[in-house]
Formats: C-alpha cells, sequence, structure tokens
C-alpha cells in the first residue's frame, strides 16, 4: 500500500518516470565500479554485500565504457586523479544481490547518454535491496529503497533539498535534519535524518548528493549536465508516520495486521 501511494506521488505529482527494478542480481561493475566505488572500499566485501556463487559472474559489459570506467579509477581523467590503483575485471564480474537501486539509475543515466541528443529526465524506482545487515530496531537486511534521480543543467544542492522537503512534507514528515557525508559517487554528499517521537531520536531515512563527473562523464553524458539523487528507506519513514517503534514489525510474523487496517493508506498532504 505504501508502495502504491509512493508510486502516485512521484509518477502524478511529481511527473517522474519510474525505472525498471526486475533484476535483484546486479554485477558488481553496475553495481560499484559505474558509481566511482573503488574496488577496496569496504561496502565490497561479504560482511556488507551478499555475492552470487552460481551464477558467480556477469559476462555482458560495454567494452568501450567498461574501459573509460576502469581508466578514470586507475589513472584518473574528466579532471580527476582517479584512485591510483590496479582495476582488475575480475572484481567487476562478480554477481551479487543488489546493495542498492543506484545501479538501476546507472543504467538508466548511461542509456540517456547513448542518445543523439540529450534531454533532461525525472527517473525514481522503489523495490528491494540486500545488505548482510545486523537486524535490529532499525536495520533488516533486505528493505525497500526509493530511488531518485533528476538529470538536467544547472541543478544544484538547494533544488535536491527543495525536492526532499517538499516530497517528505506531502507523506506528512515536517522534521527533517541533513548532514553532510561521503560517498564515492557524489559530492557534495548529505544523509537525510528525520525525528522519531517514539524512539525520541533522530533516524538516518535517505543519503542524496550530486553525481560526482568521474561517473557521469565516462558515460557520455555533456559537460555541464548535473544529476541530482537520493535514496531513501521506505520502512523507516513508515515506521516514523505510523509511531512504530522496530522496523522488525513491518515483515514476517511480526506484522500487526490490525494496524494494516486501521492504516489501508498513506495519506497524502495537499
Amino acid at each position: 500500500v505504501e508502495v502504491r501511494s509512493l508510486t502516485f506521488l512521484l509518477c502524478v505529482v511529481f511527473s517522474f518516470t519510474e525505472m525498471p527494478t526486475n533484476n535483484f542480481i546486479e554485477s558488481s561493475f553496475w553495481n560499484f565500479d559505474a558509481l566511482f566505488q573503488p574496488q577496496q572500499h569496504p561496502a565490497r566485501d561479504q560482511h556488507d554485500t551478499f555475492f552470487i556463487s552460481d551464477p558467480a559472474t556477469a559476462t555482458e559489459f560495454p567494452m568501450d565504457y567498461l574501459e573509460r570506467v576502469k581508466q578514470v579509477h586507475s589513472e584518473g581523467g574528466y579532471g580527476s586523479q582517479g584512485y591510483k590503483y590496479d582495476w582488475k575485471i575480475e572484481e567487476a564480474k562478480k554477481n551479487l544481490l543488489r546493495t542498492h537501486t543506484t545501479a538501476v539509475s546507472a543504467r538508466m543515466l548511461y542509456k540517456l547518454a547513448q542518445q543523439e541528443a540529450f534531454t533532461p529526465v525525472k527517473y525514481f524506482s522503489i523495490d528491494r535491496v540486500f545488505r548482510n545487515e545486523t537486524l535490529d530496531a532499525t536495520h533488516l537486511a533486505e528493505f525497500h529503497q526509493i530511488e531518485g534521480v533528476v538529470a538536467d543543467y544547472d541543478l544544484t544542492l538547494g533544488d535536491l533539498m527543495g525536492v526532499l522537503q517538499q516530497f517528505f512534507n506531502k507523506l506528512g514528515i515536517k522534521k527533517l535534519r541533513y548532514k553532510p557525508a561521503y560517498n564515492p559517487y557524489t559530492e557534495p554528499s548529505m544523509e537525510i535524518f528525520s525525528y522519531h517521537e517514539g524512539l525520541k531520536k533522530w533516524v538516518e531515512v535517505g543519503n542524496s548528493g550530486v553525481f560526482r563527473p568521474e561517473m557521469l562523464l565516462p558515460m557520455g553524458l555533456p559537460e555541464g549536465v548535473t544529476v541530482i539523487a537520493w535514496g531513501l528507506s521506505l520502512e523507516r519513514p513508515t515506521m516514523i508516520k505510523y509511531g512504530i517503534n522496530n522496523i522488525r514489525e513491518l515483515v514476517g510474523h511480526r506484522v500487526n495486521l490490525q494496524m494494516v487496517f486501521d492504516s489501508p493508506i498513506c495519506r497524502l498532504e495537499s
């Protein structure tokens, strides 16, 4: 129900186009390398990521683009000095359960870059992602991510904050904070927090930022195109909106069906 309500909000109210998210299994190339995330990054370790044993590797890549990604990682380019390490295609081929739907955004932006002429776009998706997390009151190993991407000329961090503020306001969530953060693929980057009245603390509900040139220019997007992006949790804002103190009450045998009946839809505030 929450997914349907948010899909309506993003499609009808904000005029976004939904991205295809039907592949839960992704290659490390699209999940990490295309996002300018170095192969030594701790998020690529087994204690954070579920790797696939069969099939263990992917075989199909746009090879000219892969070579540009390899170069910007190992040697630099596009105004960047890169990471200066020996980039290995064996690492990029490894299959995994996607850790974020930003891998889908990378595929869509690459497809956009192959068009003869650039046209501004607004994309979104809502689907499952998987991380090797320890389960607790605010963490799940399988959860939903609300992904948003806007590509156009001359976008700023202020545009990103304005979209996020308006989106959460439509959900009835008013208390927001932004915290500077580091992501390999965005600069500047911001974590988004909202206040949970039941837990009496600020809870992280998403991450966001402006995609780096090292990610966009190897794809072939024109210089001057800016892409603002965000990845938001679905479950944590649901906790805040409905006063749920334990995220595990939203899934599996602990779901309170009476709560579902009492709150059949997420009512969007005008």
